[in-house]
């Protein structure tokens, strides 16, 4: 079975002149603002994750990724824009559109005093599942990050890249079709990122998952991914990696992303 998978799902419940499932794009943001009183953290943010596709979300600390993933989750109510997964509107149908993510965070989620095992045996057990299928499932998933042999150890023995490759594990338990990940790599040495970055694009090469990847390391995006960039909450390039470098006359990814962000705020301090 392809750890990416997805389990039958019922067509019913789609809403009327919404794409249907079979041919939605994964993730379809469209239009999304938000809030924190007076702050505007995000401002009219459209982007797309196409199916089976490694899009990165580029943009440095405080430009509004982890408040876009707030919303593609749940964790803040979206009030405007829209957003849709695989088809499903997530305010219409947020359990059946929830379904189909896991999510790894940026900050660490797991429970340090609890083995790896059952850190993703009690995941398996939130989504349903249990049992023979369950115990499988775990183990099957272990192997693919290359912890197998850490199944029985605690947590809080594991070192920063392995507990990542952990949370990567638990979060396609359920066999999410999208999988979000919010700077996996934050505070990781070189190796350790290497590691998750090859994962992950392992994922969607062979098992055909969407990845959303939110970083600010620019060397974690290759010049052939699809890149949406995010600078003070607005959207300010979309595009092959590479044809965004060469749009901004940039040698590379972050000499472009530097013209970009200049251009932007000087326009901004025009107004």
């Amino acid at each position: 079975m392809s750890l990416a998978e997805p389990r039958a799902r019922s067509l019913a419940g789609t809403a009327m002149g919404s794409p249907g499932p079979d041919v939605a794009p994964a993730l379809d943001v469209a239009d999304v603002s938000h809030r924190f009183g007076a702050r505007r953290a995000l401002d009219h943010v459209s982007l797309r994750v196409e199916r089976g596709s490694f899009t990165a979300l580029l943009g440095p600390n405080g430009a509004g990724k982890t408040t876009l993933f707030a919303l593609v989750t749940r964790l803040y109510n979206n009030r405007e824009g829209r957003i849709r997964v695989f088809g499903r509107d997530l305010t219409r149908e947020p359990s059946a559109a929830l379904a189909e993510m896991g999510v790894v965070f940026q900050k660490p989620t797991l429970d340090s005093d609890l083995t790896v095992r059952q850190n993703l045996a009690y995941h398996a057990s939130l989504h349903g599942m249990a049992g023979r299928a369950a115990r499988e499932r775990v183990e099957t998933l272990l192997s693919r990050v290359g912890l197998a042999d850490r199944a029985k150890d605690k947590v809080r023995t594991l070192s920063g890249g392995q507990s990542r490759r952990i949370e990567i594990a638990r979060s396609l338990v359920h066999g999410p079709r999208l999988l979000l990940l919010d700077e996996a790599t934050v505070g990781l040495d070189l190796a350790s990122r290497t590691d998750i970055v090859r994962i992950v694009r392992e994922l969607v090469r062979e098992d055909g998952l969407s990845v959303l990847w939110a970083t600010h390391i620019f060397d974690e995006i290759e010049p052939g991914d699809f890149v949406h960039v995010l600078h003070a909450g607005r959207i300010i390039a979309q595009g092959r990696s590479a044809d965004i470098s060469a749009r901004a006359n940039g040698a590379n990814l972050a000499d472009a992303f530097r013209a970009l962000t200049q251009d932007t705020t000087r326009a901004e301090m025009a107004r």
